[in-house]
Formats: structure tokens, C-alpha cells, sequence
């Protein structure tokens, strides 16, 4: 009974932060069309980094708040949520073309960035003894990862990422009410968040990291849930996997590396195994293109995709 206020805290946290991605979203977006950006670049830099809003506010609260343990294991959670739940059920909606830029690009950019927080989170490169943890150092290296990334993404454009700019600007008041209540409601999901998910933690006896890997990943990963199960429904496949893939390389390279500059992030060794099973559903999500006819994940791939994601919670909750 204890648990009961803090956990409809927590989730009334959790739909601030959703409401006021979405509006900030739409607010800059406006801005970006009033200044005369391209779709592109708007793309790129508002609507793909909105998705990743949630996951970023939680972490540099719980930062700022001394609670950073759960910084990685949110990032490895949703993460793993984005392939194995995400796109399975997006799949099982309508089966998924896979472009080829997203093979060319995208899934190599996402192996690459899941290898580097794993080495850096096994002090591969800085070969600390006292302590296991992202420092700012690595927060540095993350983040200049992610810029060349959208730096290459809009330097190397491909054809099938062009397509006409269909969207207006919102009236001057109402782009403005957006943003400010945007940044409201972030701030007070935020708030909401972390302070509850650390007393649940408490409560229930699991660790920070346990919390963030299941409970606070689950819930900041339902935009990008939102968004691929609605395109999925438009049959616009191209953008239930871009969002996916896209939103797992700035949650590693932009979310993690911000937190990392705020303060170092500890990395409990037992949430390598989890790591492992981020490894495995990328491997299993390209292997899942590569068979069967043209680039595709069907439905079948993707109800297999779906009950990896059981399977992961339960395991995860078991080695508690």
C-alpha cells in the first residue's frame, strides 16, 4: 500500500513527460518551418531527437538528484524495448521494409554505438580500478559521436529519405503556448519521475539500475511505441524502423553523453548480461532482414521479436 501513491506519481510523471515531448515537438517544429529549415534538417534535429526527450530529461534529473544509477540501465532498456518490442509489434501490424540506407547506415551506426557504452562502461578504454563508470571524459566522446552521426546523415542524403515539405507553421500564440507548456510538463514529469522511481526502488528492494532497466524504460520508450505502431497502421513501414534505429543512436550517443557530463555513471557488472541481450536483438533484427523475401521483417520474425521482449523482462526481474 505503501508503494501505491508513489507509483501513480511515477506514472503521472511519465505521461507529463510524453504530453510535453509531444508539444515541445510541435512548438520547434513551427519555429523550424517559420526559419525557413528543411524537412531535413527538422527531422533530424527536432521530431528524432523528440522521441528521445523523455529518456533524457529522466536521466539528467535523476543525475542531478543523485540518483544516476539509473541513467544506463534506462538506456539499455529502452533500447532494447525500441528492437525487440517496438518493431515486433510494428511488424505484427504490417510487415516492415527495411531501406537500404538504414542498412548501409543506421543499423551499422547502432552495433557501433551499443559496442562503445559497453566498453566504456567495462573501463575498456580508461582502465580505472576503483570505480566502474561513464565519466565526462567518455561524455565528451559519446556526444561528438552523435554530432558527426546527424552530420553525416545530412551530408549524405539518400533518395529514399527526400520527400516534399508538407508541414505549416502554427499561429505565433499557439507555437508559443507549445513550447512553454512543453517545457512544463518536461520538467515536472521529470521531477515526478525520479523522485518516485528512487522511492519504489526502495521499497521494493531492486536497484536503481533494475528500475531504470525495466519500469523507467518501459515508459519513456512508449513515443517512439506510439509513433512506429502508428505508422505500422499507415502501412509507412520506413518510418516505424527509422524511428527505432534513430532513436537507439541518440539515446546512447546525445542521452547518455549529457548524463555523463553531469555526473560519472555507475555501471553494476551484472547488467552486462543485459548488454548482451542488446547485442543479440540487434544481431536477430539484421538477421530477420536478410531472410525470407526482399528486406522485410514479417509478421512471424516479428512475434518472435515480441516474445524476446517478454522473455528479457523476465529474465531481468529474475536476477534481481
Amino acid at each position: 500500500m505503501e508503494s501505491l501513491i508513489p507509483l501513480l506519481l511515477l506514472a503521472l510523471g511519465f505521461v507529463a513527460l510524453i504530453l510535453g515531448a509531444n508539444w515541445l515537438v510541435n512548438g520547434a517544429t513551427s519555429v523550424g518551418v517559420r526559419a525557413k529549415l528543411s524537412p531535413l534538417i527538422i527531422g533530424l534535429t527536432i521530431v528524432a531527437f523528440g522521441t528521445s526527450l523523455p529518456e533524457l530529461i529522466v536521466n539528467v534529473f535523476s543525475c542531478i538528484k543523485g540518483s544516476p544509477g539509473l541513467a544506463i540501465g534506462n538506456i539499455i532498456g529502452s533500447n532494447t524495448m525500441n528492437i525487440l518490442l517496438i518493431l515486433g509489434v510494428s511488424a505484427l501490424v504490417w510487415p516492415i521494409d527495411v531501406s537500404r540506407v538504414s542498412i548501409r547506415r543506421d543499423i551499422p551506426v547502432g552495433f557501433f554505438a551499443t559496442l562503445i557504452i559497453a566498453l566504456m562502461a567495462n573501463d575498456f578504454f580508461m582502465g580505472k580500478d576503483q570505480t566502474i563508470d561513464v565519466d565526462w571524459i567518455e561524455g565528451i566522446v559519446l556526444l561528438v559521436c552523435g554530432f558527426a552521426y546527424l552530420a553525416l546523415t545530412m551530408l549524405k542524403k539518400s533518395p529514399e529519405e527526400t520527400g516534399e515539405d508538407t508541414q505549416e507553421a502554427m499561429p505565433w500564440g499557439k507555437t508559443i503556448l507549445q513550447l512553454v507548456v512543453g517545457i512544463v510538463g518536461l520538467y515536472a514529469g521529470g521531477e515526478l519521475v525520479s523522485n518516485n522511481a528512487q522511492i519504489l526502488a526502495r521499497n521494493w528492494g531492486m536497484s536503481e539500475s533494475t528500475i531504470g532497466l525495466t519500469v523507467v524504460a518501459t515508459a519513456t520508450s512508449l513515443p517512439e511505441l506510439i509513433t512506429s505502431i502508428v505508422a505500422a497502421t499507415k502501412k509507412n513501414s520506413g518510418i516505424a524502423i527509422g524511428n527505432v534505429l534513430g532513436s537507439n543512436i541518440m539515446n546512447i550517443f546525445i542521452v547518455l553523453g549529457v548524463s555523463a557530463l553531469i555526473t560519472p555513471l555507475p555501471f553494476d557488472p551484472m547488467m552486462n548480461k543485459q548488454l548482451m541481450i542488446l547485442f543479440a536483438a540487434n544481431i536477430l533484427m539484421l538477421l530477420f532482414v536478410f531472410t525470407g523475401k526482399g528486406r522485410k521483417i514479417s509478421r512471424w520474425e516479428g512475434a518472435l521479436l515480441t516474445l524476446g521482449y517478454v522473455g528479457f523482462m523476465w529474465f531481468s526481474l529474475a536476477m534481481q
